[in-house]
Formats: structure tokens, C-alpha cells, sequence
């Protein structure tokens, strides 16, 4: 089975899913692997920015989602999920791209999890479905390197589905207050929950993103989090870019990843968060 990681922060806009789509991307153009990336974040900022809009309402409209694929635990005698026309492959707006597949998300999520989350529970839901994901993949699981999950900004019922198929996971945060505030509590969590479920999921680490090198603020959190985090700090530091923003455009085209994601040292971000991560599980 292909090396699975999570992107996972409570607070929104730190750059999570442009964390996670960009190193999909990087991983598959510069480092030839074969990705899969799974969207479980209901925004479908990751879908979005893989397939564009108009092709994610058509499959939304189909039920080729993994909105589709939750709803059947609450109706266990209909069976629609249908992997093989939800997985959509070759994606991306990147030219040199060519072996990166999605599984979308869809907004129907967020009615979905509202629903699950009210069903009686044992602890981290051992009575409930957080093997969904788990089997879903199941057939296509052996057919990746490497498998990253964009999940949603909660530790509930779809993230952890997420967290359960995990070799490690990613924190990508800006180095401020509100934005760091809740890493511990993911941490203990998440150890919490690899404890009872007796499996090993480890904290790769913490992506600094959008750091702005004038800001006391940021050298400071970030010196912190160096510091005082046992988990440790991705050496690659995602500087505040006009780019990383633009890059969400899916319709624009683009023959390489850097003239997607920019010029201005983005590349080498990318380069080395890939290369750190390759290491750690290719590495000798």
C-alpha cells in the first residue's frame, strides 16, 4: 500500500489544501511517483483546484463522490458508491503532471458528517464507521506510492477515517497565534486515537506557510514551535506569495509546476517538503 498522509489543522486558511495539492503535484512531476489524493475536506478546494469546477459539479451531480460513499452508512441497503467512475485520474492543470489521481470531495459532505456525528458512539467511535475510507481504497490501495489526504479543519467522524489509513501526518500552519493554538490538541489526539485503535501513526511534521520574514510574530511562533513541539519542524518554509494563491485557478494551464506555483522560491519549498518526506520513507 502507497505511504498515506493527512493534512490536518483545526484552524482554516493556513494553506492546508494548497500544502497538499502542491506536493501532490511536486511529488508526481519532479519525483515521478504516483499519487493518489483523497478530499475530505467538504470545501473541495483540492477537488476544485485539480479538475475545476465545472467538471466537480457534473460528478457532484452524479454522485460520483465521496459524499456518496458516507451516505451509505446511514443507508446501508442502497448501495451507489461506484469507485471506479468517482476515481478521476490523470487531474491537475500542470502539464508535466501525469500521474495524479482524485478522489473528490463534495459539499454534501458537511450534512453527511453533521448526521454521523449524532449516532450513539463508543470512544473515537470504535462502534461507528471509521473504516469506511479504509475499505473503499481497498482495491486500488497496492497502486500508488504515495496516498495524501486534504481533511477537514475538525478531528471528527471523516478526518478520522483519514487518520486511520495513516503511515504519518502533516500540520501545515501559519506561524501565528490562532493559527498554532490548536497543534497540541491535534497531536494528543491523534495519539489518543492510535492508541486505541493499537496502530502507529507518526507526526511527520509541521509546515510553515504563508511566513512573512518582517514579522517578529512569525519568527517568534516559529522559534516556539521549534522549541517547545516534540513533533518536529519541516525544514521548508512556505514564504507569503501572491502565487500560491493564483495557483488555485484551475483555469489556467500551465507546462510546468514552477510557472503554476511561482518562481519565487516556491519550487524549492515544494522540492524539499517532497524530498524530506521521500527520505523519511525511501531513505536508507
Amino acid at each position: 500500500m502507497g505511504i498515506v498522509i493527512p493534512t490536518i489543522n483545526l484552524k482554516g486558511g493556513v494553506a492546508k489544501t494548497t500544502t497538499t495539492v502542491g506536493l501532490a503535484e511536486m511529488l508526481t512531476s519532479e519525483f515521478k511517483k504516483k499519487v493518489l489524493l483523497i478530499d475530505l475536506d467538504p470545501q473541495t478546494n483540492a477537488t476544485t483546484m485539480l479538475i475545476g469546477e465545472n467538471a466537480w459539479k457534473k460528478l457532484n451531480d452524479q454522485g460520483y463522490t465521496l459524499a456518496t460513499l458516507f451516505e451509505e452508512v446511514l443507508e446501508p441497503d442502497d448501495t451507489k458508491f461506484i469507485l471506479e467512475k468517482t476515481l478521476q485520474k490523470n487531474v491537475s492543470n500542470i502539464a508535466s503532471v501525469k500521474n495524479l489521481d482524485l478522489i473528490p470531495s463534495s459539499l454534501d459532505l458537511i450534512n453527511v458528517q453533521d448526521v454521523l456525528a449524532k449516532m450513539p458512539t463508543g470512544p473515537f467511535y470504535v462502534n461507528n464507521p471509521i473504516e469506511i475510507l479504509k475499505k473503499a481504497i481497498r482495491p486500488i490501495k497496492f497502486n500508488y506510492d504515495y496516498i495524501l489526504i486534504d481533511c477537514p479543519p475538525n478531528l471528527g467522524i471523516i478526518t478520522l477515517n483519514g487518520i486511520r489509513i495513516a503511515n504519518g501526518y502533516i500540520i501545515p500552519t501559519i506561524p501565528d497565534i490562532l493559527s498554532t493554538y490548536g497543534i497540541p490538541q491535534i497531536i494528543n489526539r491523534v495519539n489518543e486515537f492510535a492508541k486505541n485503535m493499537d496502530m502507529k501513526i507518526e507526526a511527520l511534521g509541521i509546515v510553515i506557510t504563508k511566513f512573512k520574514e518582517n514579522s517578529k510574530v512569525h519568527k517568534n511562533t516559529l522559534d516556539k514551535l521549534i522549541k517547545e513541539l516534540e513533533v518536529p519542524v519541516f525544514n521548508s518554509v512556505f514564504k507569503e506569495d501572491n502565487q500560491m494563491a493564483s495557483a488555485a485557478d484551475y483555469t489556467m494551464q500551465h507546462a510546468t509546476f514552477k510557472q503554476k506555483w511561482g518562481y519565487d522560491g516556491q519550487f524549492e519549498a515544494f522540492y524539499n517538503l517532497a524530498n524530506e518526506i521521500i527520505d523519511r520513507y525511501e531513505g536508507t
